[in-house]
């Protein structure tokens, strides 16, 4: 055999050495990660001894809904509450376990943050990217620093804004702060330069309006920014536990997290029940970064290649 078909034949040897290296290494990473998450399902279903035990039951031996079931029946809170904006007003359901309620509202809370982020953050990139007026150059260096800029600095008149408006102690409290994401806009701006600008024109010429523009050439060919957006959104959101705990008071209006938290205060040795809460709570999350993990990875690559 040639010197080449040796170079060949070791070049294919080492290639498959590499790839399953990697796969062994995948392997142990993603059983490392997913392992808290199995504990915390699993345990959701374990007798309190079993939890309890001196030595660890990998899987349970006898599965039980004790957790679940006293989940949804230590405290009860309205089925919906309908708040009307800027008033005092508010119109209450009918009563329902409080975990129900809690999980709701975190999952309202998240998805009207993800789709009013995507949106302004997709009108603000594409205008930043392809338009061209006095100020935009220092009004993108704002937004540059408003990412660095730490929630704490600005928690104090958000707050005051937030009770002048009637909006303390409601989702909306926690929702509106983040329509604005800065980093949004900066993400959307980068995908929004590779738009190339003779299709933008073309459109133009054949008479398209600019809103059709937008929604016809740029919003296609930014959508792989915008899934991984909303994935970075909902997950932001839904583990903004701090403006959560500053903005949220009422039993009724608690995010699965303050939720569990409150449980975790009054149940400190029950981990069954707080076990069960977090399973509960993660549900939604895994759903969502499913739907949208070919967006994610998509936004991720095209982000890396552009860099």
């Amino acid at each position: 055999m040639s010197e080449k078909g040796n170079h060949l034949a070791l070049g294919k040897v080492r290639s498959k050495l590499y790839k399953g290296f990697s796969i062994v290494v995948i392997t142990l990473l993603a059983i490392a990660f997913a392992f808290p998450l199995y504990w915390i399902i699993t345990g959701s279903f374990k007798t309190q001894a079993a939890i309890n035990s001196v030595t660890p039951q990998w899987w349970p031996s006898e599965w039980v809904m004790d957790n679940y079931q006293k989940l949804f029946s230590r405290q009860v809170a309205p089925l919906w509450e309908c708040h009307i904006p800027f008033t005092q007003v508010t119109f209450a359901g009918p009563e329902m376990p409080a975990a129900v309620r809690w999980l709701l509202n975190t999952v309202f809370m998240s998805l009207a943050s993800m789709v009013l982020t995507c949106i302004t953050a997709a009108m603000a990139g594409y205008a930043l990217a392809k338009k061209r007026f006095a100020g935009r150059t220092l009004l993108f260096s704002l937004i540059v620093c408003a990412m660095a800029l730490p929630k704490q600095v600005i928690l104090i008149p958000l707050l005051r804004e937030m009770a002048d408006l009637h909006l303390y102690n409601t989702i909306w409290a926690v929702i509106y702060p983040i329509v604005g994401w800065p980093f949004g806009v900066f993400l959307i701006k980068q995908f929004a330069e590779g738009i190339p600008g003779e299709m933008m024109e073309a459109a133009r010429i054949d008479g398209a309006s600019e809103w059709k523009t937008f929604y016809l050439i740029a919003l296609p060919m930014i959508k792989p920014g915008i899934g991984a957006l909303a994935i970075f959104t909902f997950i932001t959101s839904w583990n903004d536990y701090f403006m959560q705990l500053i903005m949220l008071t009422s039993t009724s209006n608690l995010t699965i997290s303050l939720g569990i938290a409150k449980l975790q205060a009054e149940n400190a040795t029950d981990f069954g029940l707080i076990m069960a809460g977090a399973a509960l709570a993660s549900i939604p999350i895994i759903i969502v970064f499913l739907v949208f993990q070919k967006y994610f990875t998509k936004g991720i690559t095209m982000g890396a290649v552009k860099g």
